[in-house]
């Protein structure tokens, strides 16, 4: 086994306070009832459409085509077409950073370890979540699914980063809220760390780099 050289994290709800909290806020200041949000999607999934979350993570779509894809999406689930604007602003009016996990990332890079972030996010809200924190003093690498093309949990990003980093994958130790993404990491050869709360991602981080 190569010994850990890196350690790769997600963004929102890891370096941030939990994204369901800040999807649960934008829903409740458009309108939307909780679970009308799931039936468009699954709406158009049923249509063989493409996810227009997934297409705007994929930098396929405007964050404005998207507002109005879900308008449209939801129009009948609602019985009436929402007003949709200024999704990401919303969305980050109700995150805040997670100063635990932003410590852990100086931590490790104190200790003589590299650090990468592998997330999924939009063109349009670059410069608000690099403001959140000190990104580039924090990471060596940004891969960010909107300038790439592909999304987590498909291999490509992953294999993607690991070619930028230079590195093999059991030399690296990637974080994410989304189990669903660290299964992928670990198919891979990684070592994955599902993120549930800040000091159970702490300890195994540190556990694994011991």
């Amino acid at each position: 086994m190569s010994r850990i050289e890196m350690v790769i994290s997600d963004f929102g709800g890891v370096l941030t306070t939990p994204l369901f909290e800040a999807f649960a806020s934008f829903q409740d200041q458009v309108g939307i009832p909780p679970k009308s949000f799931g039936l468009a999607m699954k709406a158009i999934a049923e249509k063989g459409e493409p996810n227009p979350l997934f297409e705007l993570e994929c930098g396929r779509i405007t964050e404005l085509e998207f507002q109005q894809q879900l308008a449209a999406a939801l129009e009948p689930v609602l019985g009436h077409r929402p007003e949709i604007e200024s999704f990401g602003m919303l969305l980050f009016e109700a995150l805040d950073p997670n100063p635990g996990m932003i410590d852990l990332i100086r931590e490790v890079r104190r200790d003589g370890f590299r650090t990468s972030l592998l997330t999924n996010n939009v063109k349009e809200w670059e410069a608000t979540w690099r403001s959140m924190m000190p990104i580039d003093e924090m990471f060596e690498t940004v891969i960010d699914s909107a300038f790439v093309g592909c999304r987590k949990p498909d291999p490509r990003i992953y294999q993607l980063t690991l070619e930028r980093v230079g590195l093999e994958p059991d030399q690296c130790i990637f974080i994410d809220d989304m189990e669903i993404n660290v299964d992928a990491a670990k198919e891979l050869g990684l070592h994955g760390v599902h993120f549930r709360e800040t000091a159970q991602a702490r300890a195994e981080v540190h556990a694994l780099l011991a």
